[in-house]
C-alpha cells in the first residue's frame, strides 16, 4: 500500500525533495528508462518521492502488480488547506494551468522547492514563476 505517513525525513535527503506528476508515474509503470533511472537515483539517496493525491487519482486505473510496487515506494500526500490555497492562487494567476499541475507545483513549493519530475514540462514551466523554488525535470 502507498506510504502516506507524511514523514519528512523519508521525503527529503539533504533538504532536497522530489515530487512526481502523473506523467512520471505512467513512465515508471511503462518502465521507461529515463524515469526508472531517475527513480533509482532518488531511492539510492534514501528518499521517498511525494505523489500528491490528485496525481494518484489521475494515474490509477485499477490494481496491477507494477502499480502496487510504485505505490509502495512513494509517499501519497493528502490535500491540506495550505496546499489547496497555494494551488488555487496559482490557478487564478496562471491562465490555462490545470488543477493537477498547480497542485504538483504547490506541493513541491510548500516543502521548500525541490525537484518535480514530469512528462509535461512546458505546462509546469508556465507555473514556475509562481513557484520559483521548484526545479522541473523531464522524464
Amino acid at each position: 500500500m502507498a506510504r502516506s505517513d507524511g514523514t519528512e525525513e523519508a521525503a527529503s535527503a539533504r533538504g532536497v525533495t522530489f515530487t512526481f506528476d502523473t506523467g512520471m508515474l505512467i513512465a515508471l509503470e511503462r518502465r521507461k528508462r529515463r524515469a526508472t533511472e531517475a527513480f533509482r537515483a532518488i531511492v539510492r539517496r534514501g528518499v521517498l518521492p511525494i505523489v500528491p493525491a490528485i496525481v494518484y487519482v489521475e494515474w490509477w486505473r485499477g490494481r496491477t502488480d507494477i502499480r502496487e510496487e510504485i505505490l509502495a515506494a512513494v509517499i501519497v500526500e493528502d490535500m491540506p488547506a495550505a496546499l489547496c490555497r497555494a494551488a488555487g492562487e496559482a490557478l487564478g494567476s496562471v491562465k490555462g494551468s490545470t488543477l493537477a499541475d498547480a497542485i504538483v507545483m504547490a506541493s513541491a513549493a510548500l516543502r521548500g522547492g525541490g525537484v518535480v519530475y514530469s512528462a509535461d514540462v512546458d505546462d509546469l514551466k508556465r507555473l514556475q514563476p509562481h513557484f520559483p523554488t521548484v526545479v522541473i525535470l523531464p522524464v
